[in-house]
């Protein structure tokens, strides 16, 4: 098992909180000689770096500060997921599920800590650039590139996560307290574009080459903004039904060729060593989880956000705090660690999946079929016989929390399992789609390392390629994004499901109604508190 590097410093962040407070009372603007401020930093490419560094706490801030990350979220939306967690909880995930205040009423503010997240990040992202000019790149102008490469991608990324979810938000592009209004989401898309097509013209393309060391792990390089360039592009087109302004669909496809013919990423061999809990195997007699499989640092990953296991109760949140959600409701299962229960399983998913696939049981933690004791299904909400595998914390066979080695981790707070962003086999799928000349051979590679000797050639059509790209990527955050560029209508339709599901063991109906999805454009709400704030700069999405 390769050690994941810690890009983000909690050190380094604790610093930067101060370098990032507002100054505007009189008494405080005086020169200071020992505290870092907006006014005497950004002087040095030591400054820089570290500024640099605080942008990808910002981002990791968005998944480790709060329970309702983007890739929680992007799972209750989708047919994949159901709400879940515990009967005694409340029903946030379900209001989030069905698209449906009701089921919540007392809870549209739930998001504000997401909203909060994003926009901190934003803001840091902000000032690097607005500081840019000022600071001294001569002892080393190489770095400017690499740094304010990295620095526009990453206000890209958070963009695009923010202006998914909500649709219609304040396009931010300087360091400022003020109110702005929401803007039309084709500008935001634009500065989206814009950025990552910065990114691209600005990292070389051997900075951070794929699998070289660990010291490369969570670096967006060139090739991971062609793809993410690739990625945004789809979705705008997919839903809004029009190219977005600056950006060609041939200009897309040619930066994925480029990632395939250069970047030197490979699809895993193995599919299921792409997650911990997928590749472990635990072992009683010593009480020891065997992790040697999993391999953080796959040629596969073109992206991903890192966590650690630094994290405490005092400020350091380094970890991957919403993994917590996804474990089994208070059951350990070596390797399988407890959790609250969130994102029950579809069976209809399950079922998708051949037995010769090898993504099924990599994918999906199937209770039963996996002699489970799951013995608190009287607390579980929403019980399916299913959870999912890919993200889920782990345990050691005595049921000791596996979030570290030796064994003395939180089990909520430690967790360190990194978030695939875009693997190799998207970038693969994502070129077919936009009619590469090699459609037919990427679409088969992906299929043939999930069926190896069970492997028979079909036809790419549109069709085989959402239904693959759905059994390839089921629970990494892709599919209901995938389904909502089919078309809004499309997506209701798909995601309105009517089916059975026990609550507290008791069988209860499900449904999420296709009206809902329609009248909220599938988008979530704005949290209450900062439509408040806002004074009337901003208007609460429909149908919430």
């Amino acid at each position: 098992m390769k050690t994941n590097n810690i890009l983000i410093i909690t050190a380094v962040s604790l610093t930067l909180s101060l370098m990032f407070q507002s100054c505007s009372n009189s008494f405080l603007d005086t020169k200071s000689k020992t505290e870092v401020t907006t006014q005497n930093y950004y002087r040095t490419t030591g400054d820089a770096y570290r500024a640099l560094v605080a942008c990808y706490d910002g981002w990791q801030g968005t998944s480790s500060n709060g329970t309702y990350s983007f890739y929680y979220l992007s799972e209750l939306m989708s047919d994949d997921c159901f709400g879940g967690t515990g009967n005694s909880d409340s029903r946030e995930s379900q209001m989030i599920d069905k698209f449906d205040l009701s089921e919540s009423p007392s809870t549209g503010n739930v998001l504000n800590d997401t909203w909060n997240a994003y926009y901190a990040g934003i803001y840091r992202c902000n000032t690097l650039i607005q500081k840019e000019s000022q600071i001294n790149w001569s002892n080393d102008p190489s770095l400017r590139p690499l740094y304010m490469g990295q620095c526009h991608a990453i206000r890209a990324i958070l963009y695009f996560d923010l202006v998914r979810l909500f649709g219609n938000i304040p396009l931010v592009t300087e360091p400022t307290n003020e109110n702005l209004p929401q803007a039309d989401p084709a500008d935001v898309y634009g500065l989206i574009m814009s950025d990552l097509k910065f990114a691209i013209d600005s990292i070389p393309s051997n900075a951070y080459p794929v699998a070289e060391n660990a010291t490369n792990l969570g670096h967006v390089n060139k090739y991971a903004a062609e793809a993410l360039l690739a990625r945004a592009y789809l979705f705008y087109k997919g839903y809004y039904g029009t190219d977005p302004e600056g950006v060609t669909a041939s200009e897309v496809l040619s930066g994925l060729e480029d990632v395939i013919t250069h970047g030197g990423y490979s699809l895993e061999p193995d599919f299921s060593n792409l997650w911990p809990a997928s590749s472990a195997v635990p072992n009683a007699s010593d009480n020891t989880l065997d992790l040697s499989k999993y391999d953080n640092a796959s040629p596969e990953i073109v992206l991903a956000l890192n966590f650690n296991n630094s994290s405490d109760w005092v400020g350091n949140n380094d970890g991957n705090r919403w993994l917590v959600m996804m474990g089994l409701r208070n059951t350990d299962s070596s390797p399988y660690g407890h959790g609250w229960g969130g994102c029950t399983v579809n069976p209809a998913t399950f079922a998708l999946y051949s037995n010769d696939d090898k993504r099924k049981m990599a994918s999906i933690i199937d209770i039963s079929g996996e002699k489970i004791d799951f013995k608190n299904i009287a607390d579980q909400r929403e019980y399916t016989g299913y959870c999912v595998k890919k993200y889920t914390p782990l345990c050691f066979p005595d049921g000791t929390s596996a979030s570290k080695e030796d064994g003395s981790g939180n089990m909520q707070i430690s967790q360190s399992e990194d978030y695939i962003i875009i693997r190799y086999a998207d970038v693969l799928l994502m070129a077919a789609e936009l009619g590469s000349n090699n459609a037919q051979k990427y679409f088969n590679e992906v299929r043939k390392r999930a069926y190896g000797d069970a492997y028979t050639e079909i036809l790419l059509t549109p069709e085989s390629l959402r239904n693959e790209r759905h059994l390839e990527f089921a629970f990494e955050s892709i599919r209901y994004w995938d389904l909502l560029r089919q078309g809004l209508s499309t997506a209701a339709e798909k995601l309105a499901i009517s089916t059975n599901v026990l609550d507290g063991n008791v069988q209860t109906a499900y449904s999420v109604k296709a009206a809902n999805v329609t009248k909220t454009k599938g988008l979530m709400p704005i949290p209450s508190t900062q439509v408040t704030l806002a004074n009337g700069q901003l208007t609460q999405n429909a149908g919430w």
